[in-house]
């Protein structure tokens, strides 16, 4: 007998899961409430909806049975390449209100507000100094600046060779072991970025930093938090491994150490609501649908407008 269907109010908020899965070369199936994955070693099984995202990897077989637990769950899905490194394809997100959404594309469309949330964007990196007075491209050198001093602390610090940021996507074992290391931990923190965008409704093509690009917002959110979690997780991954072997899957489980008390996740999402004025106790998970309408903005669904007329 099949589980009844979850009900949009008993899915839980993006900020109560627990962090991203990554998975390749098993099988994904379902039982009852949960997914269960399995490879060479066993098989596993994770309730659908303490999953932020679920990243599969190459050799993956997922069940029909099983998205359909994942998309009742609210829980996204990417598509990936070897060792997580791009993303091909996504499932649907969390959120069923185009609410956020309407408010994203909002500020983006109109050049004032998307520069005064790009410029709100790079302030976050500088919170104990006043850069209300730079213009957009002293911010971007200001920003260049702290990440190259950060790369030549954190490569003094943990006694790395580091020649720059230099890697070759389709081709991750041509990158030095710190390199791969940085490619590895950002792809991990760009998956749960985007099950935060995914999970508010709202597109993760649509950005204020970053333009042309289908996970343009995913890209601006990540790079508040790189300094901070992917380059000195990456630096002391070289250092400790510095044969390179499994770096990929090393970084992959570090980070996940870093998100799994979710701290990480829920600070994403009020970062989010900060940035675009989103208040922080509206819900995420409501879904809503209703018809635009030129003079009152919108009208309820459902309802025949033609009176006693046949529609």
């Amino acid at each position: 007998m099949a589980s009844p269907k979850t009900k949009i109010s008993e899915v839980p908020q993006v900020s109560d899961r627990v962090t991203f899965i990554y998975v390749e070369h098993a099988k994904i199936s379902r039982m009852d409430g949960a997914i269960t994955v399995a490879e060479s070693r066993g098989i596993v099984r994770i309730p659908a909806a303490i999953i932020g995202i679920l990243l599969l990897g190459p050799g993956t077989d997922i069940s029909h049975r099983a998205v359909e637990l994942l998309g009742d769950s609210g829980t996204s899905i990417a598509w990936v390449g070897e060792h997580g490194i791009r993303q091909y394809a996504h499932g649907r997100s969390l959120s069923h209100s185009s609410r956020f959404l309407e408010k994203q594309a909002l500020l983006v469309s109109n050049m004032r507000t998307k520069l005064q949330v790009a410029r709100a964007m790079y302030e976050m990196r500088f919170p104990d100094e006043d850069v209300s007075g730079l213009t957009m491209q002293q911010l971007r050198s200001k920003e260049g600046a702290r990440i190259r001093k950060l790369y030549r602390n954190m490569a003094k610090k943990y006694s790395v060779k580091w020649d720059g940021r230099t890697y070759d996507p389709d081709n991750f074992d041509s990158g030095d072991p710190v390199n791969q290391a940085l490619s590895s931990s950002n792809v991990a923190l760009y998956g749960l970025v985007y099950s935060a965008v995914s999970a508010m409704g709202m597109a993760p093509g649509l950005g204020f930093v970053h333009k042309g690009h289908d996970l343009s917002f995913v890209y601006d959110i990540a790079d508040l938090y790189k300094a901070e979690l992917t380059i000195p997780i990456s630096f002391q991954i070289a250092s400790e491994h510095a044969d390179g072997e499994n770096i990929g899957k090393i970084a992959r489980q570090k980070m996940r150490d870093q998100f799994v008390d979710g701290k990480v996740l829920a600070r994403i999402v009020k970062d989010i609501q900060i940035l675009l004025g989103v208040e922080e106790d509206e819900k995420i998970n409501v879904e809503t649908l209703s018809l635009w309408d030129d003079k009152q903005g919108s009208v309820s669904y459902g309802v025949n407008y033609g009176g006693n007329e046949e529609a």
